[in-house]
């Protein structure tokens, strides 16, 4: 997509801080980190969020959840436990309309998620 800031990362427009890549996926540092670690984990193709996630798109899921592993086999501030999470829409903070999961971590999480 023309506009996403995620796509002009993926395409080497925008420079990142990157952890993982392989042909389907990539994951990077975040700009502006709520956890001393704090990854952004996304596809290459782009789709807004999961609520576009259909029979013809959802082949676009394994690739991720396989790269959130090995990145959080990986590195060493995640062997106690992360979080992972992804905003949809708006009122959930979704800031990038390009489907990408956050991998939280450091540091013990609040339990309060809202």
């Amino acid at each position: 997509m023309k506009d996403c800031v995620f796509c002009k990362i993926i395409n080497g427009e925008i420079p990142s801080q990157k952890v993982f890549e392989n042909d389907r996926v990539l994951a990077f540092h975040d700009i502006n980190p709520a956890a001393p670690i704090h990854i952004l984990v996304t596809p290459k193709r782009h789709i807004s969020s999961l609520v576009e996630m259909n029979s013809s798109n959802s082949a676009l899921l394994p690739p991720l959840f396989e790269a959130i592993a090995e990145i959080a086999k990986a590195e060493k501030g995640l062997k106690n436990g992360f979080r992972v999470v992804s905003n949809v829409g708006e009122d959930a903070g979704q800031t990038v309309a390009h489907l990408h999961f956050h991998i939280l971590g450091g540091q013990r999480l609040d339990m309060k998620m809202g």
